[in-house]
């Protein structure tokens, strides 16, 4: 695994974290920031289905759609 480089100011914060019990060591300050990231994308992705899914909305609202006719698409689905 790669060797993490901190700035003098991200060393101090960290030692104190293990200083005061928060985290045991370098690893595991590591891997919650890392867990925070992979929260933040997750978000960001969220937000980015949110924001297309209401671009969308507001089209059809709009009108800007086309009706939807699920029998001349799949017509195998609804024989009997």
């Amino acid at each position: 695994m790669p060797n993490v480089h901190l700035t003098e100011p991200m060393r101090d914060y960290v030692e104190g974290q293990i200083r005061s019990g928060a985290y045991a060591n370098l690893s595991e300050v590591v891997r919650a920031g890392i867990r925070l990231l992979m929260e933040k994308d997750g978000a960001r992705q969220f937000y980015a289905l949110k924001a297309e899914l209401e671009e969308a909305a507001a089209a059809a609202e709009a009108g800007g759609f086309a009706e939807f006719d699920a029998r001349a698409f799949e017509p195998d689905a609804f024989r009997g």
